[in-house]
């Protein structure tokens, strides 16, 4: 995966800031032809080119046909960041986004998540709760507007960015234009 690479290859930390990607998607999905306002001809090319940049990154990918509100996975991410800096359940949620296609908006989808990278299943249902970590999140949102940020995903480095998926390369030539150093 390309953050790995980055991490690998230049003296850089990544950090994760969340981005208000479709805010207004209710709690039970939205379908994507009907965001798109298009026919399943529309979204099957939509899935078909999403698919070519996910097979050139390595990452899986499946056709969608619904997409959900992220905010909660949000909230969940960043409390997961606090007790667990591997990381491992922004894949898991991405997996179960883009692959398994499910509703990451779904309080009962996010806690098996939880509980299949092995995070304390009760702290993550009182975090979704007392919603602890909204405004976390909303300080990312916050901070996203700030940089400018209109898609996702996009790389920031000094006072520059690329927005999209975009080669490895275009980000190398980001990180080689702030200044970052190889290690």
């Amino acid at each position: 995966m390309r953050t790995d690479k980055i991490i690998r290859t230049y003296d850089v930390a990544i950090k994760l800031v969340h981005f208000p990607l479709h805010p207004e998607t209710p709690a039970e999905g939205r379908a994507l032809a009907d965001l798109f306002r298009t026919g399943p001809e529309g979204i099957a090319e939509k899935n078909a080119q999403m698919k070519a940049r996910m097979d050139a990154e390595g990452l899986p990918y499946s056709s969608r046909s619904h997409t959900y509100n992220s905010r909660l996975a949000q909230e969940i991410g960043s409390w997961a960041d606090t007790v667990d800096p591997s990381g491992k359940i922004h894949d898991a949620l991405y997996r179960a986004y883009v692959v398994d296609t499910r509703n990451i908006g779904d309080t009962d989808v996010l806690l098996d998540i939880v509980a299949k990278v092995g995070l304390d299943v009760e702290a993550a249902r009182d975090v979704l709760e007392k919603r602890t970590f909204k405004a976390a999140v909303d300080a990312d949102w916050a901070k996203s507007r700030a940089y400018g940020v209109t898609g996702v995903p996009t790389f920031v480095a000094g006072r520059y960015g690329v927005v999209g998926a975009q080669p490895y390369e275009a980000i190398e030539q980001l990180l080689i234009q702030v200044g970052a150093k190889r290690r």
